[in-house]
């Protein structure tokens, strides 16, 4: 069901306007989003190099510098997240000007919680490698659209915290990613993730996808991360 995914879709909320970011992060939490919040530009990209977020809803007006200069320089380093603009600043040169520095979609404001949600949805279901694919390693498959894992064809039985760590570590198959890297890109919102939480996560990943037979393993580089890499052995 489109807006509450089978993975929890992650979402960063760059707004300075408290009372606005509280209303909309609330629309977005009922709409069965993760979603966290920053008001500042130094935020943003402090956020983005930690989270593989699926979609960034950025207003342009923030203290610290320009939500077009900061999407233009995230778009220079290469980085495909999908953006929603949403500011004030409604002429078409302002929105023409928006869409060819990087931003996907430009919300006016004001706007109805309605169609934001809308926006979402739209930009969320376009098929790009960043977002909806379907994952694949070894003999495990896992479409991201609606959750769905599979094992040689086979449907494998695991919860939603399961399939996000595990669309994380497919993602980036074949890097160490941190475990502190894994406790913010899994914490929801308001609930941070401990260190042994993450422990615990890995280890019922690691049981479910034995028992299913799937050719890939979560392997612990001690004192940095895990990495996800193909069963050599089967």
């Amino acid at each position: 069901m489109v807006g509450r995914p089978g993975v929890a879709m992650r979402l960063l909320l760059v707004e300075d306007n408290q009372r606005l970011r509280e209303l909309l992060a609330d629309s977005l939490n009922r709409a069965g989003y993760g979603v966290d919040v920053v008001g500042t530009v130094a935020e943003f990209f402090g956020g983005v190099a930690l989270v593989p977020y699926d979609l960034g809803i950025v207003d342009l007006g923030l203290p610290d510098g320009d939500g077009l200069v900061a999407i233009r320089d995230l778009r220079s380093r290469g980085h495909g997240m999908p953006i929603l603009v949403i500011t004030a600043r409604g002429s078409i040169e302002d929105r023409v000007n928006g869409l060819d520095i990087g931003a996907d979609d430009y919300l006016i404001k004001p706007f109805n919680h309605a169609e934001l949600l809308a926006r979402v949805r739209a930009l969320l279901r376009r098929p790009t490698e960043l977002h909806g694919p379907i994952l694949c390693k070894g003999n495990l498959e896992l479409d991201e659209s609606n959750g769905q894992a599979r094992c040689a064809g086979k449907a494998v039985n695991l919860r939603l915290s399961e399939r996000r760590l595990l669309a994380l570590l497919m993602r980036r198959s074949g890097s160490v990613i941190s475990k502190t890297a894994i406790e913010v890109a899994l914490s929801e919102f308001g609930r941070e993730m401990s260190a042994n939480a993450v422990e615990a996560l890995v280890s019922r990943t690691r049981k479910a996808l034995a028992e299913a037979g799937a050719a890939i393993v979560i392997e612990t580089f001690r004192g940095v991360g895990y990495q996800l890499r193909e069963d050599q052995s089967q």
